[in-house]
């Protein structure tokens, strides 16, 4: 264990301690303002005033991933004024500072120089090259972030937090369904494209380990965030009998993968990370006649889910943006605001938002519910671990509001139950 890590677990059992006596206080509830820590005072420093909380939102509507990250900040938008017609949190609004990054490092650098003095943390930090970024700024800065980046080779970072599971078991729970449904055997040769990098290169893992426990060839095929045209690749896919081809790319790639394969006459089933499908890009005019082999294995729940808690959320968002095009992004975003209500709600009764407070409260949380938004509870406190290892596998489905089709409750392979992330203490 690290000397950083052993004072953040020492902090945390502090943590507990202090809620447990707060929960033991003698003090009169009804003294206290809503959420406030029986009566007594507040710690707080950066975002935080007497009467708003601050979180930063730098999310992509510009870039690769510009429908997604619309969405999510919508689902974000969602919880905020959900929460503050409740009341808000420990008596306070909940105000949302909201960037662009267009999915660039650079931009994502500038903007966060200029929100992390206004901000206690990010509810939304959305891409893997940007979190990696960041990375090094979170910690000096102590800025707590939910890392929209599903990476576990940052699972070594304290202050990022990852809502569900990784790129790897994503992928790991993917390949389970597909060999369970019959579409893939031990033995098969499968194609994977991927973009260089932690996003692709987690997912790349997720599908070289899989394959080892399978007797299973994987023909990988990197490529750059800005490549456009998957033709060669899937030709040389067919070349190659495979009988699967896995996606870790964004929406736009994903498309000309289903497009190439179609005129080629490869049937075979196509697997992808959370991030490869939006409807706004894969439903696109002639886009949606090649989707229908296209599954994808999210921690997110789809947006048309028969879930009560995602009902709830798209009745809301077909209300306040009657006009926009929904996504698994949509629940998400809410869900990533349930985990930061449960954290600062959890601080709040502890006394303490302070970034370091509320740091301290993210080491210790051991069951953060989303009420089915997200595949299963989330443990944050065991360091290096995925929080999650289970997903929701759909399938596209262009009748389908949001795009996706859930095929299977919540989803978690036992080559998933056994994997070791790669920054995970043994």
């Amino acid at each position: 264990m690290t000397q950083r890590r052993a004072k953040q677990v020492a902090a945390s059992v502090a943590l507990l301690a202090t809620v447990a006596l707060a929960g033991c206080s003698t003090r009169a509830p009804d003294a206290a303002a809503p959420g406030d820590a029986a009566g007594g005072e507040v710690a707080t420093d950066v975002g935080v005033t007497a009467d708003t909380i601050t979180l930063g939102v730098l999310g992509d509507t510009s870039g690769p991933f510009r429908n997604l990250g619309t969405n999510l900040i919508q689902g974000n938008q969602i919880w905020a004024d959900e929460v503050n017609a409740a009341g808000g949190i420990c008596g306070r609004q909940i105000e949302l500072n909201i960037a662009d990054s267009g999915y660039k490092a650079d931009i994502a650098t500038t903007q966060y120089r200029t929100q992390q003095p206004e901000i206690l943390g990010y509810l939304q930090l959305l891409g893997s090259p940007i979190n990696a970024a960041l990375r090094g700024n979170l910690e000096t800065d102590e800025v707590t972030s939910l890392a929209l980046s599903w990476s576990s080779f940052i699972l070594d970072n304290p202050y990022q937090i990852i809502p569900g599971t990784t790129y790897d078991l994503e992928m790991i729970n993917g390949m389970r369904y597909l060999q369970d449904q019959g579409l893939i055997n031990d033995g098969d040769t499968v194609g994977h494209i991927y973009i260089g990098g932690e996003y692709g290169d987690n997912g790349f893992l997720g599908s070289t380990t899989y394959a080892e426990q399978h007797g299973m060839t994987v023909a990988p095929a990197q490529i750059a965030a800005t490549d456009t045209d998957m033709t060669n690749i899937v030709t040389g896919f067919q070349g190659q009998g495979v009988t699967a081809i896995l996606l870790t790319t964004s929406p736009a790639q994903t498309a000309s993968v289903l497009n190439a394969a179609t005129a080629l006459g490869l049937d075979v089933p196509v697997l992808g990370n959370n991030p490869t499908f939006d409807p706004g890009t894969n439903l696109a005019g002639p886009a949606a006649d090649t989707v229908g082999n296209l599954y994808v294995a999210a921690s997110s729940v789809p947006f048309s889910a028969d879930v009560p808690k995602a009902q709830e959320v798209a009745t809301a968002f077909n209300e306040a943006y009657p006009d926009a095009t929904a996504s698994a992004g949509v629940p998400y975003g809410y869900a990533g605001g349930l985990i930061w209500q449960q954290i600062l709600e959890q601080a709040c009764e502890a006394g303490d938002l302070t970034r370091a407070g509320v740091h301290d409260t993210f080491l210790a949380s051991e069951a953060i519910t989303t009420e089915d938004l997200v595949a299963s509870e989330l443990n944050y406190s065991e360091a290096g671990a995925p929080p999650s290892r289970s997903v929701y596998i759909a399938q596209a489905d262009a009748s389908t509001p949001g795009g996706l089709l859930q095929v299977v409750e919540p989803f978690t392979a036992p080559e998933a139950e056994s994997y070791v992330a790669p920054q995970q203490q043994q």
